[in-house]
């Protein structure tokens, strides 16, 4: 039986990664980073979770030069409970560490440090206090996510943001309770909450929301409101058919575009070249208009001979006076 990796054509874009990763936090993740590229800010990136490597992908793209970047999944291997192994059945059956990588190179040159295990191995594996930049989006289980946001707040430097994602979904109120806890109890701020995810930080987070605010405040595809809840302020934000960052091509893209460019000039060499068009005929010049004759005299002496012999007569000799 052909595998998924078999049946499954390799990626062009970054949307044709399995995911859910939508445009709002892609350009939220684009925005958050770019930031603290542009503050001076150096630190490591962590995704804990990663599915079938959208997110990551999108990510890598922000890993600079000396930077570590680690993913941690489950992949195909074994639960440490059984609540985490019925869950990894029911909605990750089809994950496997080789399509991750797989997809991920097709975007980029080299693989981050990959985890395959639990989450609780991260604490053990990634410097703490090294992370500029952690993706939670792993187990939905709260006792897993409550060890996650522990972890994160260990890892993070400085101003670093942490991002919860599915704190609010239906089907993960694990997720919930462990969020709101950690914002309740455990010192995280709030700095906006996008349709399914959170961005926060457990430093203040007033000088990040103003620059958040002053940036969706310029566009017309978000809807934004502000809320106060338990002493703190949370900003919402909403697409309004926010279209996701431009994302380069992956190579399998690049080469087929290679391709098609190399059979077209193919063909074109195999044409017979082209039969120049034979030289016009010379025209002869046309003739030179004929003479024209005084057809007026012509016409009065036809008139004449047409009068009544009496009118032509009198008209004969008043010439005849004239000469």
């Amino acid at each position: 039986m052909a595998t998924i990796q078999e049946t499954t054509p390799p990626p062009h874009r970054l949307d044709d990664v399995p995911g859910w990763f939508p445009g709002l936090d892609q350009v939220l993740f684009d925005w958050f980073l770019t930031r603290q590229e542009t503050d001076g800010m150096r630190g490591d990136l962590l995704e804990v979770g990663v599915y079938m490597g959208k997110s990551a992908i999108f990510t890598g793209r922000h890993q600079r030069p000396g930077e570590k970047y680690t993913v941690c999944d489950l992949f195909e291997g074994d639960a440490p409970d059984d609540a985490n192994r019925a869950e990894a059945n029911k909605s990750y059956s089809a994950l496997t560490r080789a399509r991750f990588e797989a997809n991920y190179l097709a975007f980029h040159d080299e693989l981050p440090r990959v985890l395959q295990g639990p989450s609780s191995v991260v604490p053990d594996e990634v410097e703490a206090g090294s992370c500029r930049f952690v993706h939670v989006d792993a187990s939905h289980l709260y006792e897993h996510v409550h060890g996650d946001i522990g972890a994160a707040r260990e890892l993070l430097l400085p101003g670093g943001v942490v991002v919860l994602d599915d704190f609010r979904s239906e089907h993960t109120p694990g997720v919930s309770i462990a969020t709101w806890e950690a914002v309740l109890n455990r010192g995280l701020h709030p700095i906006c909450l996008s349709t399914q995810k959170l961005y926060g930080t457990w430093d203040d987070p007033e000088p990040v929301q103003e620059a958040l605010l002053e940036m969706a405040q310029d566009r017309s595809d978000c809807h934004l409101s502000v809320q106060e809840a338990a002493g703190h302020r949370i900003i919402r934000l909403k697409s309004k058919n926010m279209r996701a960052p431009e994302f380069p091509l992956s190579k399998h893209a690049q080469e087929e575009s290679a391709r098609v460019e190399a059979g077209a000039a193919s063909v074109s060499a195999a044409l017979p070249a082209a039969v120049p068009a034979p030289a016009p005929n010379p025209v002869a010049p046309a003739p030179a208009p004929a003479p024209r004759r005084d057809t007026g005299r012509r016409v009065r002496r036809v008139a004449v001979d047409l009068l009544p012999p009496v009118l032509t007569r009198a008209i004969r000799n008043a010439r005849a006076a004239r000469r």
